[in-house]
């Protein structure tokens, strides 16, 4: 988008969709107009034969690029009165459009990124899902705007590459991703979730419309029967929705209660033979999950597939998938998210995933901990910073969950204090690695209500849709496969925050109102045993097969990482985990992740 009254570069318009081919293999388009064009990538979903785009609507007023699927399209399109051309749901926001304006998108249903221009107007739209589900970007200055589901589409457009953005070291150090706006790119920035920006092509002004909010709490409202009634219903309404497909769809299975849950409702619901699910295994018996996994698949009769994950993966694939996420890897487990799809994709064009459970039930240990920590932390932060700080620095590999409660706890500024359980470094330990470096304050908003609540709202917020969430559809589209998270249809997560708090965490029990839904559907076993997740061996990893390419690539000069930060800390911190008394491998994989990303960025040339 163009503010100087110039035409777009077709050639770079022709740049920015090739890059997110990955995205869209099955077709592709541009359209352009005087100061503006579009380019789209299409993976067919929905009326696989039709649909192209962009799209104009009937009065040609409307023209859209939408990237995602409408689950409630067809009830949408019942209610339209619009001379409907295609069969599928992107025709069906354009008819909205058409006869109701940019506010039509609070009636979409599913997960979305669409940039809709009103040539009236004179105004564009970018508009990212509520919570944030799918990805937009986008860099502005003063003469022009350029936009991309993925940066690496917006570096395609823009004059020059970007430099680092050294101001947002300390928020990714501090949570192993650059919360939004920002990112480590200077001047790409993300759409917020549950937000729209409105770009004026005659001024230049772009301003930001908040159009969703998580509703509040309904005190007193909600017995236990009732709420677990009501979650089991909602939460059969989400995954039939997100199995409304015109292609295959499939499940991950970890054997987890979230995934298990998921896959127990799609083989219900799901049409056209054997629901085909998908696991993962490490080779690591600490931390495998494939029995369970093999155990739901048989109950529910699934078509099951598992894929082995090895420390070679790490190695070889670093860099492509760092080149995918466009930012550092912010979890080991995205090796294993990428190779999941990609055993998937062979069989089918969409998965479902139990991703954002935790975040809307009150599932991580951290909730239940939630109200005792908030007590606790009324002892002056003078006192609870140095005395956290040397426990921390002591704690045995033994005692990791204590050590992380301790390093919370320790946290100086309460408000950060809901991001430190899942923070590789402390305040005082990232003030060291980044001594001389710029930083930003980060504004983590004001959340209402108690303890758990508090927390929930800061994870919706940043740690899902930042982490989470670009993880998982970053790694899939990789393979060009399509994920849904069904417990983040919007009318579930609604209703899960509608109800209190202790419904979701009830005697000491984490996700309570979740698993009493659980208890109906699966086997006790499942519901009750000890949650594992994604769990790679980084530890016995980076002492063994990547200990010696760990050291060479943090410690030896010209490196991003060595030449930035404080390197005498960073060999401190390699010696402390070969020492075998002390577990540091979560700190080594961010340094390595921002290694990297930086080479991959800045120094391969892509």
């Amino acid at each position: 988008m163009r503010f100087d009254g110039g035409e777009v570069d077709e050639e770079a318009l022709g740049r920015m969709t090739a890059s997110l081919r990955h995205r869209g293999p099955d077709d592709q388009g541009c359209w352009r107009a005087a100061g503006l064009g579009l380019g789209h990538r299409r993976l067919s979903i929905i009326d696989v034969a039709g649909s192209h785009q962009p799209m104009s609507s009937a009065d040609s007023r409307w023209t859209l690029a939408f990237n995602g699927e409408i689950f409630n399209y067809r009830e949408l399109r019942g209610a339209l009165d619009y001379p409907f051309r295609t069969q599928g749901d992107t025709e069906t926001i354009l008819a909205g459009l058409a006869l109701h304006g940019i506010g039509y998108v609070t009636r979409l249903v599913g997960q979305f990124a669409l940039a809709a221009y009103d040539m009236q107007e004179r105004v564009l739209h970018l508009v990212r899902d509520r919570l944030g589900v799918l990805p937009l970007h986008l860099s502005h200055d003063t003469d022009r705007l350029v936009f991309a589901s993925e940066v690496k589409g917006v570096l395609a457009g823009m004059r020059q590459r970007p430099s680092v953005d050294l101001e947002s070291l300390d928020a990714y150090l501090a949570g192993r991703s650059v919360p939004a706006p920002y990112t480590l790119f200077e001047g790409v920035h993300k759409v917020l979730p549950g937000h729209r920006v409105e770009v004026s092509l005659d001024t230049g002004r772009a301003e930001q419309v908040r159009y969703w909010r998580p509703p509040e709490e309904e005190r007193g409202a909600w017995s236990p029967r009732g709420a677990v009634a009501a979650v089991d219903e909602a939460l059969t309404q989400a995954v039939g929705a997100s199995l409304v497909a015109d292609v295959p769809v499939g499940a991950y299975l970890s054997g987890g209660v979230d995934s298990s849950l998921i896959v127990a409702k799609a083989a219900q619901l799901h049409g056209g033979g054997r629901l085909k699910t998908f696991a993962a295994g490490f080779g690591d018996p600490r931390h495998d999950e494939l029995p369970h996994a093999r155990r739901v698949s048989e109950q529910f009769g699934t078509d099951h597939r598992e894929v082995a994950i090895a420390a070679r993966d790490f190695e070889d694939l670093w860099p492509l998938l760092t080149w995918h996420r466009d930012a550092p890897m912010s979890e080991p487990a995205d090796f294993a998210v990428y190779r999941l799809a990609q055993a998937a994709r062979e069989d089918v064009t969409v998965v479902l995933s139990g991703e954002g459970s935790d975040e809307i039930f009150g599932g991580y240990p951290k909730y239940a901990a939630a109200r005792a920590m908030a007590a606790l932390s009324v002892l002056p932060a003078g006192v609870r910073g140095p005395v956290g700080g040397v426990l921390d620095r002591h704690l045995p590999e033994r005692l990791s969950r204590l050590r992380i409660a301790v390093r919370v706890w320790g946290t100086r500024e309460r408000q950060d204090q809901h991001r430190a359980w899942f923070s590789p470094f402390t305040a005082s330990e990232r003030a060291g690695l980044l001594a001389g470096v710029p930083t930003r304050t980060h504004e983590d908003g004001r959340d209402e209500g108690d303890p758990v609540r508090q927390m929930l709202l800061g994870d919706l917020r940043g740690w899902l849709p930042d982490n989470l969430l670009e993880r998982g559809d970053r790694m899939s589209m990789a393979t060009s496969l399509e994920l849904r998270p069904p417990f983040l249809d919007h009318r579930l997560v609604e209703l899960a925050f509608r109800l209190p708090s202790g419904l979701k965490v009830r005697g000491g029990e984490t996700k309570w109102v979740l698993k009493q839904v659980a208890r109906r559907h699966l086997p006790p076993d499942i519901v009750d045993r000890r949650k594992v997740g994604f769990r790679v061996p980084l530890d016995a990893w980076f002492r063994s097969s990547l200990r010696a390419t760990v050291r060479e690539r943090l410690t030896a000069p010209g490196g991003f990482v060595a030449d930035t930060l404080d390197r005498a800390l960073v060999r401190d911190l390699l010696d402390r985990h070969d020492s075998g008394s002390f577990n540091e491998d979560i700190r080594i994989w961010t340094l390595m992740s921002l290694e990297v990303w930086h080479d991959t960025f800045f120094r391969s040339g892509r």
